[in-house]
């Protein structure tokens, strides 16, 4: 069961809106059952549950410890709008990794595809209590390309054959790794960023570069 996000009342804890929804509703919970909850704060907290309703749970904090998950680097993963199971997948898996933040880019070369926001800021939510972290990754967008690199302080465009291995990349702390489409960046996109970095001499699909970029990038910085 993942680790639901509750707020502290004193020796409580207490979820409500749909968390409480799915817990009582799709988890079946019942009184007398522990879960793992994260206060926000910085702890892990095991809880038993005296109340179950679709619309609140609550429960007597019986455990609780330290908790500090999330990375001190703050990598934002800025990536191309790709079809639905691609990108979903990139927001969960990069989520479950510790992602900062997501901004979704319309490049030269994507295809244009609908915004979801409230979706896929879903699925960072579920995908955060899953991995027990104590803050849910923001998406924004979809943006322009010219706007995230003006906004990203420290940008880093993930090119395959790039003289630069993103390994070596150890500094600044945050960064934002920049993810093409399928049919890869236009010449102006790559005259656009400094900084590019590769992943090794292999062609890899978007949804995988970003989760290696990102993997990569927390790895030198010893955040993995």
């Amino acid at each position: 069961m993942p680790s639901f996000f509750a707020q502290r009342e004193g020796g409580r804890a207490v979820i409500t809106g749909g968390d409480a929804r799915h817990l009582a509703r799709s988890l079946r919970a019942r009184v007398g059952e522990e879960i793992q909850v994260v206060d926000p704060a910085g702890s892990l907290l095991t809880v038993r549950l005296d109340r179950v309703a679709a619309d609140r749970v609550e429960g007597v904090i019986v455990a609780e410890q330290e908790h500090r998950p999330e990375p001190e680097a703050r990598i934002t993963v800025a990536i191309a709008q790709l079809p639905a199971p691609a990108l979903e997948l990139v927001l969960s898996r990069c989520t479950e990794i510790g992602a900062f933040s997501f901004r979704i880019l319309s490049a030269d070369r994507s295809v244009a595809r609908g915004a979801k926001l409230e979706r896929w800021n879903t699925i960072c939510r579920e995908a955060a209590m899953l991995a027990g972290r104590t803050r849910v990754p923001q998406v924004d967008g979809p943006s322009t390309f010219d706007e995230v690199v003006a906004e990203a302080e420290h940008p880093v465009l993930l090119v395959r054959g790039a003289p630069i291995a993103l390994a070596a990349v150890t500094e600044p702390r945050d960064l934002t790794l920049l993810i093409g489409p399928e049919g890869g960046w236009s010449e102006r996109e790559l005259g656009a960023v400094p900084l590019k970095a590769g992943l090794g001499p292999r062609n890899l699909r978007a949804d995988t570069a970003a989760l290696v970029g990102l993997a990569v990038a927390l790895a030198v910085r010893r955040q993995i």
